[in-house]
């Protein structure tokens, strides 16, 4: 049985969640909605008398095992997500690097000849409280983590100089330069 799979998942006060065409969807106190359409081989419940969401599973297959566990953590995100929220935080580093708020969006000015705006999906807001820092938050875990991978691929950080947007506490291995070769030849 897994470990994860076969944890209830407690809704806390305030929070909604109805199972219906296959599809999970969760309402948060602050209006958030979102929504999971499981794997048809999954049986998600909810308990209103318990307040808990239950996931079970057919057989003990290798793919249903996977899923078991995979369903439940995704159900358990959405409901935090709803409560709390998820943040990811970018920080720039160079010299003339630097990213301002545009519109919905952030424009990066990151060592290219032009600047790169980038706008983020549906529910997920960016701020930048200085210019060197990102901060993205948002309710679904997934769009806010895809969302500060694209604005670090922008210009990721480089080994030698450390330039480039990192993840706030992101440690980057450093490499040492070409030592100058001095004498004869």
């Amino acid at each position: 049985m897994s470990r994860i799979g076969k944890q209830p998942v407690p809704i806390p006060a305030g929070v909604k969640v109805k199972v219906a065409d296959g599809k999970v969807f969760v309402e948060g106190p602050k209006g958030q909605k979102l929504e999971f359409p499981y794997h048809r081989l999954m049986k998600v419940e909810v308990d209103e008398n318990a307040k808990v969401v239950r996931v079970a599973r057919p057989d003990d297959e290798r793919f249903t095992r996977s899923l078991h566990g995979l369903t439940r953590s995704i159900i358990a995100n959405m409901i935090e997500g709803v409560t709390k929220g998820y943040e990811k935080r970018l920080k720039i580093e160079g010299i003339g690097y630097q990213a301002t708020a545009k519109n919905k969006g952030v424009e990066l000015t990151v060592g290219f000849a032009n600047r790169v705006l980038m706008v983020p999906p549906a529910g997920v807001t960016v701020e930048v409280p200085d210019p060197t820092t990102i901060v993205i938050k948002g309710a679904d875990k997934q769009k806010v983590g895809q969302f500060a991978a694209e604005v670090r691929h922008v210009r990721p950080p480089e080994p030698y100089k450390g330039k480039g947007i990192r993840y706030e506490n992101e440690q980057v291995r450093r490499k040492e330069g070409k030592a100058f070769a001095g004498g004869a030849s």
